[in-house]
């Protein structure tokens, strides 16, 4: 064997585990995770629905946001990736992922408002996708001070009353948000808050339930995950 091919199997072979291994994955299922007690819900009543296409879990309509925390004790960088499903029904579908969070008040999340996916107004469909940053940072906020920035337009948008695929890819400065395997980000922002990790939860925000079903978690960290 020669010496520079030596040097390039001993490396491999020496090397490769680190990377497969310094990188988790954590598939959780929603439904397990109810029947077990293991999911906390605020400002929302949430259930088990079995259909055709699998069980999966349904968040029930309130007033102000709500959040179902997952067992996740210390999110940092890495991938969140879910299957949910809005609905097309004006300023009634708000639906998403909360990520590195404190508390109820304190965390970041991008959601979705599947309403405006396919709207004949293109001022709402560049509310189609949005990132906030709790308590300081609200949609409010953002869309005075710094309009179409922290909320874009999807291009090539699912439909609004179907389920649809989520990735959001987080590290230390930049969230990018992903929407049915597409190969651009829908959204790229620059992280608005301090905090590095946190709790990962399931969004809806004001008079808005949703659909999820099993979520995908790549990270880092050791020990994230409490099931």
């Amino acid at each position: 064997m020669k010496k520079q091919t030596k040097f390039t199997y001993i490396f491999t072979l020496i090397l490769l585990p680190c990377f497969l291994f310094g990188q988790r994955k954590q598939v959780i299922e929603l439904a397990n995770l109810y029947k077990r007690g293991k999911l906390k819900s605020v400002n929302r009543e949430i259930k088990i629905v079995s259909s055709d296409s699998g069980t999966y879990l349904k968040i029930l309509e309130n007033k102000k946001e709500g959040i179902v925390w997952l067992p996740v004790r210390d999110f940092k960088n890495g991938t969140i990736e879910i299957e949910m499903r809005g609905q097309d029904v004006f300023q009634r579908s708000f639906i998403g992922i909360a990520f590195h969070g404190v508390n109820d008040s304190n965390y970041d999340a991008v959601y979705f408002r599947p309403f405006n996916f396919s709207s004949k107004d293109s001022v709402r469909r560049i509310h189609a996708v949005q990132y906030i940053s709790h308590p300081d940072f609200t949609w409010e906020k953002l869309r005075k001070q710094r309009n179409a920035v922290f909320e874009k337009e999807i291009i090539n948008p699912p439909n609004p009353n179907d389920w649809f695929i989520m990735k959001l890819i987080i590290d230390s400065t930049t969230v990018r948000a992903y929407v049915n395997n597409a190969d651009r980000p829908a959204l790229t922002v620059q992280k608005l808050s301090s905090r590095a990790s946190g709790k990962i939860g399931l969004f809806t925000a004001d008079s808005s339930g949703g659909d999820f079903k099993i979520v995908k978690i790549n990270y880092k960290n050791k020990s994230l995950i409490n099931l």
